[in-house]
């Protein structure tokens, strides 16, 4: 069976502004999520944290005011 996959947002290094790209994440508890192997990056993007990283999340206002949860820190 999958499992439910949810969006975070993972900071690109190397753009000049701060860009965060929503990729798929398994939800493993409280702030925890394992980022999906299933995610293709674009060539040539950098991402702070790949496919496969267990990441701690903290719920941010993204660019437009909605809230989302973005990846702080490999846990």
């Amino acid at each position: 069976m999958d499992k439910e996959l949810h969006t975070i947002y993972v900071y690109l290094e190397n753009e000049g502004v701060d860009v965060w790209r929503p990729v798929k994440a398994e939800h493993l508890g409280g702030e925890v999520y394992r980022i999906s192997e299933r995610n293709q990056g674009v060539a040539g993007e950098h991402w702070q944290y790949a496919a496969g990283d267990t990441v701690r999340c903290e719920s941010r206002v993204l660019e437009g005011g909605e809230r989302g949860f973005v990846a702080v820190s490999r846990t």
